[in-house]
This record gives structure tokens, sequence and C-alpha cells, in this order.
């Protein structure tokens, strides 16, 4: 997938999950857009993972498919940012 197909995917998905998690998370636009992209891979990783039963990491494409792999990896990657840093969502 070529770099404004991630931009993209990486927007949509980090404005989801930072909607759908609760509480305020900073960061503004490149921040979004770094979730999303790591989301994507994060997700379409456990993805092929559960569809294969190895690990591949790749990201997750520019679908609806690809774009909820995503939203559910950037809310796993913010789980464990918080997680980790002991911030309060």
């Amino acid at each position: 997938m070529n770099i404004i197909a991630w931009i993209v995917l990486g927007l949509i998905a980090g404005a989801i999950a930072r909607a759908i998690y609760p509480g305020h998370q900073g960061g503004g636009i490149l921040g979004t857009m770094l979730l999303g992209i790591v989301g994507a891979f994060i997700g379409g990783a456990i993805y092929s993972l559960i569809a294969t039963g190895s690990i591949a990491f790749g990201g997750a494409s520019l679908s609806i498919g690809g774009v909820i792999v995503a939203v559910l990896g950037a809310i796993l990657t913010l789980f464990i940012y918080y997680a980790a840093t002991k911030r309060a969502a």
C-alpha cells in the first residue's frame, strides 16, 4: 500500500479509536495518524495470526475490513500505551 493510503487509513483509524476510547488523548493530527498506522500494523498482525496461524507483519488494507482491523489495533495500542505509562484515561 502506498504512503497516501497509509496516511488516510491512519487518520481514519486513529480518529475512530480516539473517539471510542474514553478520556482525553493529546497528540493532534500527527499523533492520530501515527496511532492509526501503528494500529493498522498491530491489527493486521493479529488478524494474520488468527487467520493463518502465523504472524505476518503487514498492515491492514484500505477497505472496510481493513479499517475495522486498524481501529481495533489502534484501540489496543492506546490501551497498552496508557497501561505502560500509567496515565489515567
